[in-house]
């Protein structure tokens, strides 16, 4: 069990899968790369600037990161995640699994019998809209 304080300092976001693909020599690991929308930086003109993707040209940085997951053995096609929703875990340290860092990890169901499904909001949100 963990307190409601705990439980409180959990960040979760919705990403928007941008690209999917299988990790050279693992069975199960997917690399994903998300969009969690714009970065809070971005929205504070006293933020030094830094290397992130910009949209539209205007200067606007996007929250972009590579997320890898066990799941493969539920997606035999990686690119059917691009474009989906999904919540994710956006405050874990970052991890490094087989030579690559992870930046959050991703929130799905699963039950023993091999059922498994990723959470997903129920319509489309703006990317990095947050649980409140």
């Amino acid at each position: 069990m963990i307190s409601i304080d705990e439980f409180k300092k959990v960040e979760i976001k919705i990403g928007t899968i941008l690209t999917a693909e299988k990790v050279p020599d693992a069975d199960r690991l997917l690399r994903l790369t998300v969009d969690f929308g714009l970065k809070p930086s971005a929205q504070n003109a006293d933020s030094s600037p830094d290397h992130s993707p910009q949209v539209n040209g205007l200067g606007e940085e996007r929250d972009i990161r590579q997320i890898i997951s066990g799941i493969a053995e539920y997606f035999p096609d990686p690119a059917a995640l691009v474009g989906r929703q999904s919540p994710f875990v956006t405050n874990l340290e970052p991890r490094t699994i087989r030579g690559l860092e992870s930046q959050g990890m991703i929130l799905a169901v699963g039950i023993p019998e091999g059922v498994f499904s990723l959470m997903h909001p129920d319509h489309e949100v703006p990317p990095g809209s947050g649980a409140k």
